[in-house]
């Protein structure tokens, strides 16, 4: 899911097991929207060149991705998302 906060956009990601991650929502390679992407396990791919990010770390794990992104703490409430953020 996209999150946009003012001039920031966040990716939301829920994985199979039903946890929730929060990251960066462009990739570092080309700046290109990751929420268009594909997540496989804990792995978020980047739609345009295929390049991975690991949704528990934001570590880049895939070429051409090479510079990790922010991830942030994420917590469910009342069975709401909230992100939290700086």
């Amino acid at each position: 899911m996209r999150l946009d906060i003012k001039d920031k956009t966040y990716a939301v990601v829920r994985v199979a097991d039903g946890t929730y991650y929060a990251l960066d929502g462009y990739c570092t390679h080309e700046r290109t929207l990751l929420t268009d992407g594909l997540v496989t396990g804990f792995d978020l791919e980047c739609p345009a060149h295929f390049g991975a990010f690991d949704v528990r770390t934001g570590e880049a794990v895939m070429p051409p991705a090479c510079v990790d992104l922010r991830s942030y703490p994420v917590r469910i409430d009342a069975g709401e998302v909230f992100v939290e953020l700086d």
